[in-house]
């Protein structure tokens, strides 16, 4: 039982959040051209921007790009701060149809599915787990991710901002939330959000153990690769026929397979994910995600993909072969580190509340990866979701808690 707070008056209007927000199919789609990528996020953020009025927030708004802003106004005098939170779940898995449960005081052992009977959730296996006995633990059902990334992020926000308006004699300054669209997928700072927020800096709620305060993340690109072949009919292809699919099977088999792919890479290693491949013999287009700590080795890895591109277009030159790399987000480390504060009111206010913080660098990327590049200082805060991306996803409703109370922690110490 390592929280420190098994017993917590947000506990109930947190699992209630959750459970009704992961209900809510959001997941958005990295080959839709549309800002927000899928029209379901909407029926996400009008839920949000619902509530946000029923709790009494003042400049609710649902903009043209798809995020929900709202504004907690401030009981005193203070920097303008934000917390964010994303409302999309990831491509990676089905997350269509999910069903949350909760597991009430969790006992400590295997948990199994009711939609999957094969599948189990072990603490031998996820170590995390097992410090959760006596928890309630919030899980899917088997055939779907939970969503708890980042809609713990969503439940944690507006349960303190809920306790905050419905308290105002505690002492805070301006606030302002985001709701966005579209992290998953790299695409959830419109050009216009930071404008928009208007916050001297923020923090997103999109993290994982508990006490874990992070202010490094992966810088990212991604690289479209199109392979164009000569399409002739089979039966008369001798020599004329160039075959797409093989000449994009070359460049896949190309790359390094035991080294700097995600499933053997770990710690501060990047790696290059080729995440699909479609198309048929007379054309190809496959994608890879780049990502690295250091711009160098991003670069690098970038080239090392178009000196392939060059190698197998140089074996058959009557194929195009196209390599268009475009960046997504940066390491927030190269700008956070001129500027600790926001960081170093974080620990504090983890401190206050009894925890130790703890920062490790994330071996992905967050909205406030882009937002601090653009000029909003954002480290991401933990939430305590774990296992995310696929069916064995789980949070604990008192993780979450202690989440909600560092949120209002923060919201005191930036008034002071």
């Amino acid at each position: 039982m390592s929280s420190p707070f098994m017993s917590s008056p947000f506990a109930a209007e947190l699992e209630d959040r959750l459970v009704r927000y992961a209900a809510i199919d959001s997941q958005s789609d990295a080959l839709s051209p549309t800002s927000p990528s899928t029209a379901i996020q909407l029926d996400m953020m009008r839920l949000l921007e619902a509530e946000l009025r029923d709790i009494g927030a003042a400049d609710v708004t649902l903009t043209e790009y798809g995020a929900v802003l709202a504004t907690i106004p401030g009981t005193t005098d203070g920097p303008t701060l934000g917390f964010l939170a994303h409302v999309d779940t990831a491509p990676q898995f089905n997350a269509t149809g999910v069903k949350p449960r909760v597991i009430k005081g969790y006992n400590g052992g295997d948990i199994t599915f009711p939609d999957d009977p094969a599948l189990v959730l072990s603490p031998a296996e996820f170590p995390y787990l097992a410090d959760k006995q006596g928890h309630d633990l919030i899980t899917a059902s088997g055939t779907t991710l939970l969503g708890a990334d980042d809609k713990a992020g969503v439940a944690i926000i507006m349960t303190a901002m809920r306790h905050l308006l419905a308290n105002p004699e505690i002492p805070h300054g301006p606030i302002r939330i985001a709701f966005t669209p579209d992290e998953e997928i790299g695409r959830g700072v419109d050009a216009r959000l930071p404008a928009d927020l208007g916050a001297d800096f923020a923090y997103t709620f999109d993290g994982g153990k508990l006490g874990e305060i992070e202010y490094e993340t992966f810088s990212a690109d991604i690289a479209h690769v199109t392979v164009t072949g000569v399409s002739i009919h089979p039966g008369f292809a001798k020599d004329k026929l160039v075959n797409a699919i093989h000449l994009a099977s070359k460049i896949v088999e190309m790359m390094p397979q035991a080294t700097m792919t995600p499933e053997t890479t770990g710690g501060r290693d990047g790696f290059v994910h080729a995440t699909d491949m479609t198309g048929g013999s007379s054309e190809m287009k496959l994608t890879f995600i780049i990502r690295d700590f250091e711009r160098d080795g991003l670069s690098a890895k970038g080239a090392m993909l178009e000196q392939v591109c060059a190698a197998v277009a140089a074996t058959e030159p009557r194929a195009k072969i196209t390599c268009k790399i475009t960046p997504q987000y940066r390491n927030m480390r190269y700008w956070l580190e001129n500027d600790m504060t926001p960081v170093e009111l974080a620990r504090d206010a983890s401190r206050a509340i009894g925890l130790d913080p703890v920062s490790v660098p994330i071996r992905g990327g967050t909205d406030g990866s882009r937002l601090t590049e653009m000029g909003v200082p954002c480290p991401n805060l933990f939430t305590g979701m774990q296992n995310i991306h696929g069916p064995l996803e789980w949070i604990s409703v008192q993780d979450m808690a202690v989440a909600t109370d560092l949120c209002l922690q923060i919201a005191q110490k930036a008034a002071k």
